[in-house]
């Protein structure tokens, strides 16, 4: 398969403080390519989740620049514009899903994007049977397993047709059968992935590429996970 070389994501110089905390992020640059499974480590409280957010625009960078797509993103148009190819999956499902039922949860995206309801519908069960969820149209959603959840989550971003998906801890509260689900489905997916996982086993299996992310910088890592250089 040819790639393009020009980055899907791009971040210049993206600085971030909290209030009495002090900078998260320092002159971070980082630049993702279709193909690239890139996996982001790093410390609790080291600021991964927070430039998951930023790069969507959930949070505004202090300094620095989010370009989407070949988009230099500044206004919130921008940055929807940019949500609506680059897919976020929370680290908690319940913080995603809101809707009475599964099908319900899985429409709501199209809906908005202006699908009518039956175009919605198709759309919705097609990736829950593609998610090996066929039948869970109608159930609960509050009452799935977690990795029932996660997989509705992930249905409520893959039905939107994203070009990248950035997953905050995809395996948070999983047994390791919902784990290996979720790997397998996650391997078979085309789409450009940013990672953040605290489960070393699944993102190696996962990550075409480390990086690493350490009192506010980040850095690229070696196959054996020394870091070698800053990221330009």
């Amino acid at each position: 398969m040819a790639y393009s070389n020009q980055p899907l994501i791009k971040i210049e110089d993206l600085h971030y403080a909290y209030p009495r905390r002090g900078n998260v992020l320092n002159a971070v640059n980082f630049a993702l390519y279709e193909g690239e499974r890139v996996v982001i480590n790093g410390d609790n409280g080291a600021g991964k989740t927070t430039l998951l957010h930023l790069i969507v625009g959930l949070k505004k960078a202090k300094r620095g620049q989010v370009f989407g797509f070949g988009q230099a993103c500044h206004s919130e148009k921008e940055f929807n514009q940019l949500r609506a190819k680059a897919g976020l999956l929370f680290q908690d499902p319940d913080d995603q899903l809101f809707c009475p039922t599964v099908l319900e949860d899985v429409m709501f995206g199209p809906l908005n994007l202006g699908f009518n309801k039956q175009q919605a519908i198709d759309k919705s069960i097609k990736i829950l049977k593609k998610l090996g969820m066929e039948g869970f149209e109608s159930r609960i959603t509050h009452q799935l397993s977690g990795g029932e959840k996660r997989m509705v989550t992930l249905a409520t971003v893959l039905v939107m047709e994203p070009q990248v998906l950035i997953l905050d801890e995809p395996t948070n509260a999983l047994d390791e059968k919902a784990k290996a689900r979720l790997l397998n489905v996650l391997l078979a997916l085309p789409q450009a992935m940013i990672i953040i996982s605290h489960d070393k086993l699944f993102s190696a299996q996962l990550a075409t590429r480390n990086m690493n992310l350490e009192n506010g910088f980040l850095t690229e890592q070696t196959n054996t996970g020394q870091q070698h250089k800053e990221v330009v």
